[in-house]
């Protein structure tokens, strides 16, 4: 029987969370759930000059808007604790000692002058430089005393010399080889006494049981060195898959240049977290090569490791759109009134009590302007003129509509007929509207354009006669007033 599924994401907190590592984070979640396992967060904070707490907290609040949950990890806790690396020395220094013990690591003494003169030195040559194993060749003895005087030193693999080839099982690439002689004596742990990247992760990944490592590919060149240390340690070897790059549109790693590229930026750009989900799980995996609008429950019930592609994934930002209009299109309106309002309120446009006390009129909005936005940051332009008191009329739509001839017998048309209304409802208003064009002989666009102009300050707004219904009679007959004077008769 193969032992329980363990995974882990394990960012460091140097910067915001990339959408690259989201989709490690969003495959080693899915793969978790869909096989009944755990899913390990670990936060690699090895970095002092650039890991900050700041960073963690970012990390962790972009992991939740995207519904992702742990099992183990910060604000979770678990048996393998604890989840931060910089609180994991003691597990590090055990881990040395026993490759003291049994010949798989030793001192180095060579000072950073010498190493620098050794690589000018291969440079010279052949032009490739790995440590020349200098003090692996030491006297025993000689070590010994110079490690009681507490000379400065780092600690090194020992790599096996008669080792074969290393191979790498990887559920996406297959079976990479990497030769043996490729492989030189890497730092363990510094001089200063923080372990290395390579064999922090190894010695956590296998104290914390870790079966299955999912991260980007970038890694791969780290993975038969780290196999290495994980043979050293006596730890079996995890299943590991390397996941493709993701590009932009021009072919190169996804960057800044691109656009947005971190988690809370997509936030704020107006995206559902279910859409950027989708979207990043999308980027080099496939339910079955047709279905675009994968939910995060479909995800956890349907994903797997070999449905992965190798190629490199190109990030679609028109295609995010679409998706991101899908999801806001399929909210009820009750959701999406809440999401809505997030917005409103944050524009400044209403109090927080507001959608509470007004809630029936919120749902009507939700409903003029779902069917029509792609982006949540699309909601404050589209309505901020039924929530202001003041209305500033966009100058280019003034001289295109208002400073038309007949404009002005138009509006006043429109404000009488609207002033002689029993019942303000979108229907009522409809159909007090729609008798006014052949009254004037003109086309009905054109009406309803001036009226959409002198109510909502634009020539684009939701649809008129719901709109109208939605300001009320005061304020709506008080803008076709205040528009009279700026209209050409």
């Amino acid at each position: 029987m193969s032992d329980p599924v363990r995974v882990r994401f394990a960012p460091s907190p140097t910067g915001a969370l990339h959408v690259g590592g989201a989709r490690t984070a969003i495959y080693n979640w899915a793969f978790a759930r869909r096989n009944g396992g755990t899913l390990v967060l670990r936060i690699d904070d090895t970095d002092p000059g650039r890991s900050t707490p700041e960073n963690t907290a970012q990390i962790l609040r972009s992991l939740e808007w995207l519904g992702l949950d742990w099992d183990e990890g910060p604000g979770v806790g678990g048996p393998f604790g604890p989840y931060f690396q910089t609180e994991r020395q003691d597990h590090y220094a055990r881990a040395l000692e026993r490759m003291r013990a049994n010949g798989t690591a030793y001192p180095c003494f060579c000072s950073a002058d010498e190493l620098a003169a050794k690589r000018d030195l291969a440079r010279a040559g052949d032009g490739v430089f790995g440590y020349d194993r200098t003090c692996r060749r030491l006297d025993p003895a000689v070590v010994a005393a110079r490690l009681a005087a507490g000379e400065p030193r780092v600690w090194r693999l020992a790599a096996p010399e008669n080792r074969g080839d290393i191979v790498v099982k990887d559920a996406v690439r297959g079976e990479t080889v990497f030769p043996a002689g490729t492989m030189d004596d890497l730092v363990l742990v510094r001089s200063d006494g923080s372990p290395a990247y390579n064999f922090a992760t190894v010695v956590d990944d296998a104290t914390m049981q870790i079966t299955h490592v999912i991260r980007g590919d970038d890694h791969l060149s780290n993975t038969p060195r780290q196999i290495l240390i994980f043979e050293a340690l006596g730890q079996p070897v995890p299943l590991f898959a390397h996941l493709p790059m993701i590009w932009g549109a021009d072919g190169k790693k996804l960057s800044k240049r691109h656009g947005a590229t971190s988690v809370e930026a997509f936030r704020d750009a107006g995206y559902l977290p279910e859409a950027l989900l989708n979207h990043l799980a999308l980027l080099g995996w496939s339910l079955d090569g047709e279905t675009t609008i994968v939910p995060p429950d479909v995800l956890k019930m349907q994903f797997s490791l070999e449905r992965i592609s190798r190629n490199p994934a190109v990030f679609d930002f028109e295609k995010l759109d679409w998706m991101n209009g899908a999801y806001l299109r399929a909210l009820d309106s009750e959701d999406f009134a809440a999401q809505a309002f997030l917005w409103i309120e944050a524009a400044g446009l209403a109090p927080a009590g507001d959608l509470a006390a007004r809630h029936d009129w919120y749902l009507a909005l939700a409903s003029l302007i779902k069917e029509r936005i792609k982006l949540l940051t699309e909601v404050v332009p589209a309505v901020r003129f039924l929530f202001v008191d003041r209305l500033d009329i966009d100058p280019e739509a003034r001289d295109q509509v208002l400073a038309k001839e007949g404009a002005g017998a138009a509006l006043e048309a429109v404000r009488q007929a609207l002033a002689s209304l029993e019942s303000w409802t979108s229907e009522a208003i409809e159909a007090a509207l729609r008798s006014i064009p052949e009254s004037l002989g003109v086309r009905p666009k054109v009406v309803f354009q001036i009226a959409r102009v002198a109510i909502a300050g634009s020539t684009v707004s939701p649809p008129l006669f719901e709109s109208v219904a939605l300001l009320g009679r005061e304020v709506t007959l008080t803008r076709l007033t205040a528009a009279l004077c700026l209209a050409t008769p």
